[in-house]
């Protein structure tokens, strides 16, 4: 089997094909308890790193936006009220498991979005449809994120941008020590105490080490065909926001 037949699953070399299919294992799993998980792991702070993506967006009345793994609908749901009724939201995920979760909770807070089980790397929707486009820890889950930011610059409105909110490459050294260690060890504790879950959140922080830094992605951003490309590195980099433009 050639390189180009395997990707990475965490540390693991897995057939490419079988990547999704691992993955939507670890959401099926972990769906119901996701957002608990989010605010053990990172202590409440995931959702000022979600704050920050969502200024940076500058979202307007009336826009189009995707909201990609958009999971249990955090970003969503206030792009939904930023739109308002002339715009639109679409909140997409891969996983019927966590797009279920995030529609639940959208209605039950009365907010109309809509909903699409989608691939990113293959995004179904015409060209130049999206003012804004948004994944936010998702892309690393993705088999092939070449394809996925071809698909998601197509979709996308000339003019428009996308913001990619991702772990990344933690930029203060002698904290590295530490990070590893809550990373390898204590995330599958909590995994498993919380979700019954060890390997889930074993993959979560193999997957993080095998996601490209900042500068790397960066420059497949441009190579997809992304102008002006930026990024914000956030909690020293723990995680970092990617953002670039469709001319």
């Amino acid at each position: 089997m050639t390189s180009e037949q395997t990707t990475h699953f965490g540390f693991t070399q897995v057939p490419s094909p079988e990547k999704a299919q691992r993955v939507a294992q670890v959401f099926d799993s972990v769906a119901s308890r996701y957002d608990l998980m989010n605010d053990l792991m990172s202590c409440g702070i995931h959702r000022l790193w979600k704050r920050f993506t969502i200024e940076l967006a500058g979202v307007r009345h009336g826009q189009r936006i995707l909201d990609l793994a958009g999971g249990t609908g955090d970003l969503a749901a206030k792009f939904a009220t930023l739109v308002g009724s002339s715009g639109q939201v679409v909140l997409a995920d891969i996983n019927n498991q966590m797009l279920q979760v995030g529609r639940n909770r959208l209605l039950n807070k009365g907010l109309l979005v809509d909903y699409a089980q989608v691939n990113a790397e293959s995004l179904p929707f015409a060209d130049n449809s999206f003012d804004i486009i948004t994944i936010a820890f998702g892309l690393r889950n993705v088999t092939d994120k070449d394809a996925a930011l071809a698909s998601m610059l197509r979709v996308l409105k000339p003019g428009g941008r996308v913001l990619i909110l991702e772990f990344s490459e933690l930029k203060i050294l002698p904290l590295k020590p530490l990070y590893d260690l809550y990373s390898f060890k204590v995330l599958p504790i909590l995994g498993k105490l919380f979700v019954k879950d060890a390997d889930s959140y074993r993959y979560l922080a193999e997957s993080i080490r095998m996601h490209p830094n900042q500068e790397t992605f960066l420059q497949s951003m441009q190579r997809a065909g992304f102008d002006h490309c930026d990024y914000h590195n956030l909690s020293g980099g723990v995680v970092a926001v990617h953002r670039g433009y469709k001319w």
